[in-house]
């Protein structure tokens, strides 16, 4: 027992003196395997093999009835599998479902989950239980039986986090919770803003005194009774989360929880009630599951790309200097390209946003499409893991706020404004932060774009005026602060009285005390819309000349630069399909860059090289520039030195590539 402490000891040593104050969870290269006893061998292998750190491993105590009823021979599989990952120097969580639990062979046993238990089982207006059988998904084996259960099940809840603390006493370094969600996503469930049994009816009537089968309209965000239940539902599901991770903190002081969450940004996080937002407050990290644009690596566009990097980088100004990692799929057997390009094409994406990559095989958690390759990809990140993981600190950014309560009610609406600003940003080549309510003390830029943020609550309104009473800028689109925190509509806009706004149907500009730009038309909308026609085909083609979008776009920052006076720090000469992030990284800039130019649906996962890239910095103290290009190694620019500035010329973007000074 002496010796297992003290290789205990020297292992956290070990892992406090590589990775200083971030954990472990930032630098995870991850891909997924069954857990029994007769297996650790092979996926010990299998983490040496192809660089995997952070050892994912699926044996689902509470999410199988057995094993919910008995989970001794899993539990003791967990703690062999956390032992033998410790002895290599490396990390493993473990899968366990969230509201879900299947019960084998169901149609042949007495007992099931729902025959024991159908009072714990989630239910629509109709009263119709959330339990379903083979084929309506594809890990539901014919004969079983799938149910989702709601949080508000006591004596369940009880049974569940007991099983936390127990698999945590396990020693296993996390424990990671799949979908805990309301159903709402099986055919025919869409719409039902589940879940409408007792005990969920019984905790929202304790909260707020409205019965929510008679005295709301469903799906109607105008009503008041409506909005309630929304915020309800999400404050539910984060505080599920946040019992989960004090059980897991109960079980082992240094385990951490992971959550795994599909929904992205927009109406989809609301419809679930899993909003990564607050979620973010409650666990050590998120797994997302998340797309971007639709579809696999292989089956996405330009434009779709894009949609990636605005999720992720959201994630990121979410997660506050938490971890984020990504349960993206590259490739299926129906994609008519080979895999390889499409995983590389998937991790660049996940890197330059500064997420974690998870290789899986299909739409699954395990295996991979090319186990060459993720060997290639994953060596070469851990070769080069400081560049992506240490923490990215802002320049000289322009700030986008992102609204939580303005999605919650007008999702649609401000997902376009947000998209087609934060497109703008990526563009355009600009730095951007990305502000949220819980970091809007911490912004320290000098312009706000507020892209159609309907609903303020008092602090926001307190915060903007203190911002432009300061001198700086803020950018006000579309009904900004037409609406409060809860959704309902204000008489008099407190932002427009507090511009002295005349008309709010008309574009106004005001410098010297006031310094702001007023557009009722969302420019964000605008240029989504102009994108939604030409950005693809445009990126086919490589080239982005005489489009009406690039057009738009220089027009936008002609505007922005002349009248709040704006310059960055870094500039970039590039097309409009090269995405980019300007930040600092161990107090040097760095330039993220990821090339989408040529990329076709199905089609073509070879990029057209971007070549020629001018990047200018201005006042750097320092004299050498360097460039590491996706998968290859690191080369020294030739730099122009002029009054302060360095100027170097990138001669060749193939994938993508990080540039940055140094001395």
């Amino acid at each position: 027992m002496k010796f297992k402490m003290i290789q205990i000891i020297l292992f956290t040593l070990w892992c406090a003196n590589l990775y200083g104050q971030q954990n472990w969870t930032h630098f995870v290269r991850i891909a997924g395997h069954g857990l029994s006893k007769s297996n650790i061998d092979e996926t010990i292998a299998d983490a040496t093999e192809t660089y995997l750190f952070g050892i994912e491993v699926d044996n689902d105590i509470p999410g199988r009835y057995e094993s919910f009823l008995d989970p001794k021979e899993k539990l003791e599989a967990i703690e062999q599998m956390a032992n033998r990952a410790h002895e290599i120097n490396n990390y493993s969580f473990v899968y366990v479902a969230g509201l879900e639990c299947i019960t084998a062979n169901a149609d042949q046993q007495v007992n099931s989950f729902y025959k024991d238990h159908p009072d714990w089982v989630q239910r629509d207006l109709d009263d119709r239980p959330a339990m379903f059988g083979g084929g309506e998904a594809f890990w539901i084996v014919e004969g079983d039986e799938d149910v989702w259960i709601t949080p508000y099940a006591e004596d369940w809840r009880k049974i569940y986090m007991g099983h936390i603390r127990s698999i945590a006493e396990k020693g296993i370094d996390g424990i990671f919770v799949d979908i805990p969600y309301w159903m709402t996503h099986f055919d025919g469930w869409e719409d039902s803003w589940a879940s409408f049994d007792e005990y969920t009816l019984q905790a929202f009537k304790n909260k707020t005194g409205i019965d929510a089968r008679s005295e709301l309209k469903l799906g109607d965000f105008s009503d008041a009774n409506f909005r309630k239940w929304i915020d309800f539902r999400i404050e539910t599901l984060t505080c599920f989360m946040e019992d989960v991770s004090k059980n897991v903190q109960s079980g082992n002081p240094k385990g951490i929880t992971i959550a795994e969450i599909y929904p992205g940004l927009g109406e989809d996080a609301v419809r679930i009630g899993a909003d990564t937002y607050e979620l973010y407050n409650v666990v050590d990290v998120i797994a997302h599951e998340f797309s971007g644009g639709g579809g696999n690596a292989a089956s996405k566009n330009p434009s779709d790309w894009f949609s990636r990097m605005i999720g992720m980088y959201t994630f990121r100004a979410f997660a506050e200097g938490k971890a984020s990692w990504m349960l993206s799929y590259s490739w299926d057997i129906e994609n008519k390209i080979a895999p390889q390009d499409p995983m590389k094409n998937l991790m660049l994406s996940n890197l330059m946003a500064g997420t974690n990559s998870w290789d899986a095989r299909g739409h699954v958690m395990s295996g991979s499409n090319d186990i060459e390759t993720r060997k290639v990809v994953f060596k070469w990140i851990a070769e080069n893991e400081n560049t992506f993981y240490k923490p990215r600190t802002p320049i000289k950014p322009i700030g986008v706020y992102f609204s939580p309560k303005t999605r919650n009610y007008f999702a649609d609406e401000f997902m376009q404004s947000y998209s087609g600003i934060m497109n703008l940003m990526l563009q355009s080549h600009t730095e951007f932060q990305i502000v949220t309510p819980r970091t809007l003390d911490n912004f320290e830029g000098n312009i706000l774009i507020m892209p159609d943020v309907k609903c303020l609550s008092e602090d926001e309104i307190i915060f903007l005026r203190s911002f432009i009473e300061k001198g700086k800028g803020l950018y006000i689109t579309g009904e900004t602060g037409n609406y409060d925190n809860t959704g309902a509509r204000i008489s008099e806009n407190p932002i427009q009285e507090m511009l002295t706004i005349e008309n709010k149907d008309q574009k106004q500009t005001s410098s010297g005390k006031l310094n702001y730009i007023y557009s009722p038309l969302c420019p964000g909308k605008l240029y989504s819309d102009l994108c939604k026609y030409e950005f693809d085909i445009s990126a086919w083609k490589g080239n982005d000349e005489n489009t009406s979008f690039k057009n738009f776009r220089d027009n936008f920052f002609n505007e922005v630069n002349n009248h709040f006076a704006y310059q960055s720090q870094i500039t970039i000469e590039a097309s409009s399909f090269l995405s980019t992030q300007i930040t600092s990284v161990e107090k040097k800039p760095h330039v993220f860059m990821a090339n989408y130019k040529g990329l076709k649906s199905d089609k073509n996962a070879k990029q057209i090289s971007e070549k020629n890239v001018k990047i200018k910095f201005l006042n750097v103290n320092r004299r050498k520039v360097f460039y590491l290009p996706y998968l290859g190694e690191k080369v020294e620019l030739d730099v122009e030195i002029e009054d302060g500035a360095l100027t170097c010329i990138v001669p060749i973007i193939d994938k993508g590539g990080v540039v940055w000074v140094d001395n």
